[in-house]
C-alpha cells in the first residue's frame, strides 16, 4: 500500500533539491478573527506553497510564492508605471517565508466539498491572527497529507536536531495541532466557523486513512451533483480484452489500480492489489495486462498511444487505455516503493522502445537507455482535475475579445446574408505562413491562397485572394508546404506531384513565376530558411532536406539549384523529416525514427546526435540563440536544452561541440496529462495528434511560450512553468472544428493566428483557460458575424 512514510523518506533523501515538496496552486489569506483591522485579507490570489531547505542543518522554510497569470506583469507596468511594477515584483511582495517551527501550530483541514486548507500562526501579528493557504480544488488529499507530514518532520528535526528517520510516532504527535479550529478565510463567513468533525487525525492515522481510500468512499463523493439530488453514475471499467499467449515476461509487479472518473474528475480506487505484467507476445509486439485476484481488469498492446507518465514522487504510473470502439480511459497504478516502480518502468519502456524501433533494448548504450527513461518521468502527476470557477478578469478578457477580435470566414462565395455559409468547393484550409517583415498571414486552401492583414488592434482583415495556384506551365496544384522568402515578397511552394522541384510565387503579382529544379535524383522532402530570420532579409539561399540528405538550395544557379559543395548525404536510410535553424545558422535535423542531429554548418558531420525515443518527429523548431530545441511527435513534444553545463565543453551548445557520451541533455517531455487525453478523446472521439509546435519568435524577443493544436483544441505551454516543473504549465482553447494550422503573431506571444477548416482568426492568448472538465467539455459559443463585419471577398 501507498504509505506517506515511504514518500517522505524518498523526498527527504534527495538532498540535491532545494525544494522538498510543493502544492502548486492555491490562495494565501491573512485571517484576523479578533482584530479590528478587518476579518480576512487576500494576500496572493494565485500562489504555490513549498517546503524547502535552508543553508543550515535541520532548518526548513515554508515558502508561499506568488504566481502571475499570462501578461499580469506587463499589465502592472502599463497601469502603474515601472516603479510600481518593480515594487510589486520585489521579493517581499512576491514571496512569504516562514521558518518551520513548532510555534507556528501548522495544521491542515479538509472541509465539506473537498476544499483543503493549511493554517499557521502569524507570529508577528495580533493574537489569533492566522495565515491560511487554501488549496486549489485540483490538489488531492494525498498531496495534502504528504505536505503536512513533511512539515511535521521538518519541525521534528528543528526541535530535536537529528534526522527525521529517527522519529517515533509519539514524538511526531507533539506537532499535531488538528484539534485547533481553522476559521474560514471568506470575509462573509462567521469567524467562529468550526472545523468539520472529520478533520483528518495526524500523523499515523493520515497514512492509514489515505492508504485505505476505497472505491466506495470515492463513489459516494461523486454520486450527487452539488446542489442537486440527481445521481451521477461514476465511470465504469470497460470489459477487458482476451489475454494473448506470452512468449516472455519483461516485468511483473504488484500495485494499486485506480480509474479516472469523468464526472468527478478524480482517480477512483478499483483494486488494492493487482498484478501488472509486461510481456512479449510476438515479433516486436508487447502486451500490458492488469490482473486482480478475482478478475482481469484490462489488457492492451504496448504502443505510443498509451501515453505513459511515471511519477516517482507519488510512486505512480498513469497511462491511457483504448477499447475496440475507440473509447479512451485513464488508469493509474500506484506502487509500494520506488524500487518496484523502477523495475516496472524498465520493463514497460523496453517494450515500448523495441516496439517503436524494432531493435533490441540491450543493443543500445546505457546512456541512450537513460535518455529514454528520463524523457518519460519528467512530468508530475495530476490526480484530479476538479471543476474550477474561472476568475472574473478572465471572463472580462473573453468579453473584450468577442467585441474586438473577429473571425474571417474563409469562403469562396459571399452571397449569403452573413458569414455563416460554408463553401461548397470541397477544399479546406491546410497551411499557414505568418509574415515577419510585413504584417500579413497567408492561408492555403486547395489551389487558392488567402492573404490577411494584421490590424493594430490585433484582428485579421482580409486583404486579397490568389484564386489559382498554377505552375508556370499552367497546371493547377495544391501546395503541400509553403515558406515566406526574401523579405516576405516571395512564397516558396511545394507540389506533391513534383518532388524534385520547388516553385516561387511573386506575392506582388500573386502568381507562380519560377520552377526551381533542385536535383535530378535527390528529392525535396522538406525545406527551411538559411537562418531563423532570413525571411526578413534579401537572403536567396535556403536549406533542403531529402530522406537521407541535407543540402543548400541557391535559386541563382543555372540548371539544378542544389549547391553540390554543401551536400551532406548519408548511405543509410535516415528518414529525415524536418529541419530548423538558429539566428546564427546552426541547423537541427529530425527524422521519422525520432533522432535529432545538430550541425554548426552544412556539408560536415553533425556535432551532436540525440537518441530516438522511437516516435517519428513531425515538426522541429529551435530558439533563436540555439539554447532550446523543440521536437513534435504525434502525442507529445520534446523540449531539449542544448547548452552544456559541465565538462570541457561547458558553456557550449550541442551545435558547436559534441555532448559527452555520459552527459546528454535530459529531454523535457511536454504532454497532456493522461486524464486530459482521456477527456479530450471522450469529447472528440478522435486520437490525439499534435500540429508542429512552435516557439513565439521575434528578433529581440525571448522564447516564452510554445503553441500547438490537436483536434479542436489549441494548447500553449508557458516556458517558465515548464522549466520550474509546475504541474499546470499549459492552457487550452476549444473550437467547434479541428484546428488545421496555428502560429504566434511575429514579435508577440500574446496573440495566436488560427486556421480552422473554413475560418481564420487571431485570438488573444489571455482567453485560453486552464484545462478543466468544463473548459474541455465546453462547446464554443461563437458570435455570428454581422454582414458589416464580413469582408467582401472570395473567402
Amino acid at each position: 500500500m501507498f504509505m506517506l512514510r515511504n514518500v517522505t523518506k524518498y523526498l527527504f533523501g534527495d538532498t540535491s533539491k532545494e525544494s522538498i515538496v510543493e502544492i502548486p496552486q492555491g490562495q494565501l489569506y491573512l485571517v484576523r478573527p479578533l482584530s479590528p483591522k478587518g476579518y480576512s485579507e487576500l494576500i496572493f490570489k494565485d500562489a504555490a506553497a513549498t517546503i524547502r531547505r535552508t543553508g543550515q542543518d535541520y532548518q526548513y522554510q515554508l515558502v508561499i510564492q506568488r504566481a502571475y497569470e499570462e501578461g499580469e506583469e506587463e499589465l502592472l507596468a502599463e497601469e502603474d508605471g515601472e516603479d510600481a511594477a518593480a515594487e510589486a515584483l520585489s521579493t517581499d511582495k512576491d514571496e512569504k517565508t516562514f521558518l518551520l517551527d513548532q510555534g507556528l501550530h501548522f495544521r491542515s483541514e479538509i472541509r465539506e466539498g473537498g476544499e483543503a486548507v493549511f493554517a499557521w500562526r502569524d507570529l508577528s501579528g495580533d493574537p489569533g491572527d492566522l495565515y491560511e493557504f487554501v488549496c486549489d480544488r485540483s490538489v488531492q488529499a494525498g498531496e495534502v497529507g504528504t505536505f503536512e507530514m513533511v512539515a511535521i518532520k521538518c519541525q521534528y528535526e528543528r526541535k530535536f536536531r537529528k534526522p527525521q528517520e529517527a522519529a517515533t510516532e509519539k514524538e511526531l504527535q507533539q506537532f499535531n495541532f488538528t484539534d485547533q479550529t481553522i476559521p474560514s478565510a471568506s470575509a462573509v463567513s462567521s469567524p467562529t466557523t468550526k472545523a468539520i468533525e472529520s478533520s483528518p487525525p495526524k500523523p499515523k492515522a493520515v497514512e492509514e486513512s489515505l492508504a485505505k481510500q476505497t472505491k466506495k468512499d470515492m463513489t459516494a463523493n461523486v454520486s450527487k451533483k452539488r446542489g442537486s439530488d440527481k445521481e451521477v453514475v461514476p465511470t465504469a471499467a470497460p470489459q477487458p480484452a482476451s489475454v494473448p499467449t506470452a512468449s516472455a515476461i519483461l516485468s511483473k509487479e504488484r500495485a494499486e489500480l485506480h480509474l479516472f472518473d469523468f464526472p468527478s474528475g478524480s482517480f477512483i480506487l478499483q483494486d488494492p492489489s493487482v498484478s501488472a505484467t509486461v510481456s512479449e507476445i510476438g515479433k516486436w509486439q508487447y502486451w500490458l495486462q492488469i490482473s486482480g485476484q478475482e478478475k482481469e481488469w484490462l489488457g492492451q498492446p504496448v504502443v505510443a498511444d498509451i501515453n505513459p507518465v511515471f511519477n516517482f514522487e507519488y510512486l505512480s504510473f498513469i497511462f491511457n487505455h483504448y477499447t475496440e470502439d475507440g473509447s479512451a480511459y485513464s488508469w493509474l497504478l500506484r506502487f509500494k516503493d520506488q524500487e518496484t516502480e523502477e523495475r516496472f518502468q524498465q520493463g514497460l519502456m523496453q517494450a515500448l522502445w523495441e516496439q517503436l524501433n524494432e531493435i533490441k533494448w540491450t543493443k543500445t548504450t546505457d546512456d541512450d537507455r537513460q535518455y529514454v527513461l528520463d524523457a518519460f518521468q519528467d512530468l508530475t502527476m495530476e490526480d484530479a482535475e476538479n471543476a474550477e470557477k474561472e476568475d472574473e478578469d478572465e471572463e472580462e478578457v473573453e468579453e473584450l475579445e468577442d467585441n474586438s477580435q473577429r473571425t474571417e470566414e474563409y469562403d469562396s462565395d459571399e452571397s449569403g446574408d452573413d458569414g455563416a455559409d460554408r463553401p461548397e468547393d470541397g477544399d479546406i484550409n491546410s497551411q499557414l505562413a505568418v509574415g515577419y517583415k510585413h504584417d500579413r498571414s497567408f492561408v492555403v486552401r486547395g489551389s487558392k491562397i488567402g492573404v490577411f492583414k494584421h490590424t493594430p488592434n490585433n484582428n485579421l482583415e482580409f486583404s486579397t485572394n490568389i484564386s489559382k495556384v498554377e505552375t508556370p506551365g499552367g497546371k493547377l496544384f495544391s501546395p503541400k508546404k509553403v515558406m515566406l522568402h526574401a523579405e516576405d515578397t516571395d512564397l516558396i511552394l511545394q507540389n506533391a506531384e513534383n518532388p524534385n522541384s520547388l516553385y516561387r510565387m511573386d506575392l506582388e503579382y500573386g502568381k507562380v513565376v519560377d520552377e526551381w529544379k533542385v536535383h535530378d535524383d535527390i528529392q525535396v522532402k522538406n525545406f527551411a530558411p538559411e537562418k531563423k530570420f532570413s525571411q526578413m532579409t534579401g537572403e536567396q539561399t535556403f536549406l533542403g532536406l531529402s530522406h537521407n540528405a541535407l543540402y543548400r538550395i541557391d535559386p541563382r544557379l543555372s540548371g539544378n539549384k542544389m549547391v553540390d559543395s554543401d551536400l551532406k548525404q548519408y548511405t543509410s536510410k535516415n528518414a529525415f523529416s524536418s529541419a530548423a535553424t538558429t539566428e546564427k545558422g546552426y541547423i537541427a535535423v529530425a527524422s521519422d525514427k525520432g533522432d535529432i542531429r545538430m550541425f554548426d554548418k552544412l556539408g560536415l558531420r553533425a556535432k551532436s546526435t540525440l537518441p530516438a525515443l522511437g516516435d517519428p518527429i513531425i515538426g522541429l523548431d529551435v530558439s533563436a540563440d540555439g539554447r532550446w530545441v523543440l521536437a513534435t511527435c504525434r502525442t507529445y513534444i520534446l523540449l531539449i536544452d542544448a547548452l552544456q553545463k559541465e565538462g570541457k565543453n561547458e558553456g557550449k551548445l550541442g551545435f558547436e561541440k559534441a555532448f559527452a557520451k555520459d552527459s546528454k541533455p535530459q529531454p523535457r517531455r511536454l504532454a497532456l496529462s493522461p486524464s486530459h487525453v482521456a477527456q479530450f478523446q471522450y469529447e472528440t472521439k478522435v486520437p490525439l495528434s499534435f500540429t508542429p509546435a512552435r516557439f513565439n519568435t521575434g528578433v529581440d524577443d525571448k522564447e516564452t511560450s510554445i503553441i500547438t493544436a490537436t483536434g479542436p483544441f489549441i494548447v500553449t505551454w508557458n516556458m517558465k512553468k515548464v522549466l520550474a516543473g509546475r504541474k499546470d504549465p499549459y492552457t487550452i482553447k476549444r473550437y467547434e472544428e479541428e484546428v488545421k494550422a496555428d502560429d504566434f503573431k511575429y514579435g508577440s506571444d500574446k496573440n495566436v493566428i488560427v486556421a480552422l477548416p473554413n475560418e481564420v482568426n487571431m485570438v488573444a492568448k489571455q482567453s485560453f483557460k486552464k484545462p478543466t472538465r468544463e473548459s474541455i467539455m465546453a462547446t464554443p459559443q461563437g458570435r455570428r458575424m454581422r454582414r458589416s463585419d464580413v469582408v467582401n471577398s472570395p473567402y
